[in-house]
């Protein structure tokens, strides 16, 4: 087969072209081995074709020249995405279940489920347009506190508007972190290959971690300790007022553990008049800002760590809580729609 220079410069755009199509590159392809002489069973073997398809385009090309290499096939007509089909694809993914007893669904089972009249990638992009995301789920505990809104609003109002120089600390305890060592070596993070970590470990104990965060300024106070109970609770308070000036008022908020409502608790309050507590409603734990710290503690430190014993765990916890406090930060809680009640009704005290 005889080409001319042009046909070659034009056959090989195609071949190298990156925005080429992958079908018409490899007709350019073809043609430029049959002029280079090639056999039909190496272009076999080079572009793994078939004999009918080398025959078609090179009697093609023969015939049109390169007017020849354009495929006759245009291709399914584009269909069009009405907000009838949009709605249809919304109630089945929202009303219907898969018949297969799946519990949710996936984009390929909707579309073969409609009759094949869409692609799931149509469906793919409704639930985009449309924030569906079938494949998530987010779990949530709804309070039910009688008080909610009251208490709500006492926690709220110590973030957003704080009483004149007092201070205000948010306080929980992290129970049950585990010392664990692995008994395999870590291999380290390497170009191409994400740190591994053996699955067999040695369990060494446990410790608990109490956290008080300045709501102002961010600091955190820390202690840990064996076991979480009232008296550790107490001794932490005393830790908390030890750590201010003597007569400066002091607002905790808290959660409802029974281990913050003791005796021990009150008798502790009655002799510290200038302490006062602010508990959370029940299963809105999420009220208390100390507890996005403990998220934070937990992804740089605790998820991936390995410690050889207790003491080496609360070694590197109390570290990590004196290289923080260099550089605090506190969480800025903006309340953006004041006409929007915060309530035991409300979309947001589920969590």
């Amino acid at each position: 087969m005889n080409l001319t220079e042009t046909e070659i410069m034009e056959l090989q755009r195609r071949v190298s072209g990156r925005t080429e199509r992958a079908d018409s590159a490899r007709r350019a392809r073809l043609i430029l081995l049959l002029a280079n002489e090639l056999t039909w069973a190496q272009i076999r073997g080079k572009l793994d074709c078939s004999d009918s398809y080398i025959d078609r385009w090179s009697k093609r090309f023969a015939t049109e020249r390169l007017a020849g290499l354009f495929a006759r096939h245009a291709g399914r007509e584009r269909y069009k995405v009405t907000e009838r089909l949009e709605a249809r694809v919304l109630a089945w993914t929202s009303k219907r279940k898969p018949a297969d007893g799946s519990t949710h669904w996936s984009s390929r089972k909707l579309a073969a489920e409609l009759g094949g009249e869409i692609s799931h990638m149509t469906v793919a992009r409704i639930w985009a347009k449309h924030g569906i995301k079938p494949h998530r789920l987010q779990g949530y505990l709804a309070s039910n506190d009688p008080n909610f809104e009251t208490k709500a609003a006492d926690v709220i109002g110590l973030y957003l508007n704080p009483p004149q120089h007092a201070a205000v600390f948010s306080v929980d305890e992290k129970t049950a972190i585990q010392a664990l060592d692995r008994k395999d070596p870590v291999l380290p993070l390497s170009p191409g290959r994400i740190e591994r970590h053996g699955f067999e470990y040695y369990r060494h104990g446990t410790l608990s971690l109490y956290a008080a965060f300045n709501t102002k300024t961010g600091e955190v106070l820390g202690k840990t300790a064996a076991h979480h109970t009232s008296a550790e609770f107490v001794a932490f308070l005393t830790d908390i007022v030890a750590n201010q000036p003597k007569g400066k008022e002091i607002h905790v908020i808290a959660d409802n553990l029974s281990a913050h409502k003791t005796k021990q608790v009150d008798a502790f309050l009655s002799a510290h008049p200038n302490l006062h507590m602010h508990f959370t409603p029940t299963y809105s734990s999420w009220l208390n800002q100390v507890e996005l710290w403990f998220a934070k503690i937990e992804r740089d430190v605790i998820a991936r760590g390995v410690f050889t014993s207790v003491p080496d765990l609360k070694r590197k916890l109390m570290r990590y809580i004196r290289k923080y406090n260099e550089q605090p930060k506190s969480v800025k809680w903006k309340y953006f729609d004041p006409t929007r009640r915060i309530t035991p009704n409300s979309i947001v005290t589920a969590h």
